[in-house]
């Protein structure tokens, strides 16, 4: 069968390329066309429109750039009706595949969404126009399941594919010996950057988690460098800090010998928590984003990992908080508070069985084909 996925960011590409993987093993015939990344494409995808080229966040950044934003969702559109493909997938990616679904809809072709979009968090009323084109939801965070249910709306609880992205890696010690002699990272305990993926997150998050180099010389700090962008975009940040290792496209690498962890909020939180890293999440929108965001979200957290427990069980500098003394204060926390820092990883094994078992993509894979065979 033909199908048609669509992801607009690196986390999307990443579960986008397990799925198809899945979708493969038991669709012999499976073909791809996608929005998404180099994983995507590795996994025998034909790109439409690079990730790299769709990564507009926050209320003015897309209003700047509106036009190409119309301009990808008219292509988008008139690809999807030239490829007649069997199922359309939306990943995540809301702001874009909500324009694109009703069109969908329209053409009669199977509609799939994998990984909801967070609208429990802010414009929750929005389940509505989903529950009238969306043919299957498939949800990987278990509250989503309850949250539909006031929609009557039923969805597919399939687990969080995180887990088994990370749960099929040794994590053993030689395997961590390797990694730091492969990046040249030596003996000294490590300390993960991890910025974000997107070009307006990295250009005011890493210029301030940069400057806590000073406050740790007995650390050494190493930054989870975006395939998206290459070394000299980089190397204009780190100038000033020629002691910081660059690793590309090696996240969980990093993550594997990190002993705590700065990251920008979104899904390298829950994965730094899964890998049992100590971590502060960070973040910092334009001013004018941030007052109307704030007036809207109705969630009471912005990270991954306090949103499925429901409580703070790990630290979020948000835009005035996100300076240099406070995080400074709770890196010294994170690696100096023994009990600080076992209480955070007793709270991340909690974390890690309360959202189940592994075999998302594998769960997804089936249902879609079976939905599809029917």
């Amino acid at each position: 069968m033909k199908y048609y996925i669509i992801a607009g960011e690196a986390s999307g590409d990443l579960h986008g390329s397990n799925l198809m993987q899945a979708i493969k093993q038991v669709d012999a015939e499976a073909n791809f066309r996608c929005w998404g990344g180099d994983l995507m494409q590795a996994a025998g995808g034909e790109i439409v429109k690079h990730y790299k080229d769709l990564a507009f966040m926050g209320f003015i950044e897309v209003a700047i750039n509106l036009r190409t934003i119309l301009s990808n969702i008219k292509l988008c559109k008139e690809d999807i009706k030239k490829y007649q493909p069997d199922a359309v997938i939306f990943i995540d990616y809301p702001g874009f595949n909500m324009r694109i679904g009703p069109f969908v809809k329209e053409l009669g072709i199977k509609t799939f969404y994998y990984i909801s979009p967070q609208i429990w968090a802010w414009k929750q009323k929005r389940a509505y126009e989903l529950k009238k084109w969306v043919d299957r939801m498939f949800v990987i965070l278990p509250f989503e399941r309850d949250f539909y249910k006031k929609f009557n709306m039923d969805v597919d609880y399939v687990g969080h594919p995180l887990l088994d992205a990370i749960q099929k890696r040794t994590h053993d010690e030689s395997r961590k010996a390797q990694i730091r002699k492969n990046n040249d990272l030596g003996e000294r305990p490590v300390i993960a950057i991890v910025p974000g993926s997107r070009k307006q997150e990295i250009n005011v998050m890493l210029p301030l988690m940069l400057k806590q180099t000073q406050h740790f010389p007995d650390y050494q700090f190493v930054l989870a460098a975006a395939p998206s962008f290459d070394s000299e975009f980089y190397r204009g940040f780190l100038k000033n800090f020629p002691q910081v290792k660059l690793m590309f496209n090696k996240t969980y690498d990093l993550f594997e010998v990190a002993t705590a962890a700065m990251v920008t909020s979104g899904t390298a939180t829950l994965e730094a928590a899964l890998f049992k890293v100590p971590e502060v999440v960070c973040y910092k929108g334009s001013y004018i984003s941030y007052q109307i965001a704030k007036r809207l979200i109705k969630a009471n957290y912005i990270s991954l990992v306090n949103l499925i427990v429901n409580e703070e069980i790990v630290k979020e500098l948000i835009q005035k908080e996100f300076n240099e003394k406070l995080l400074k204060a709770e890196l010294e926390k994170l690696l100096k508070n023994e009990g600080y820092r076992k209480q955070m990883l007793d709270n991340f094994e909690r974390l890690t069985q309360r959202l189940g078992g592994g075999g998302a993509s594998q769960k997804t894979a089936q249902l879609m084909f079976a939905l599809l065979q029917s």
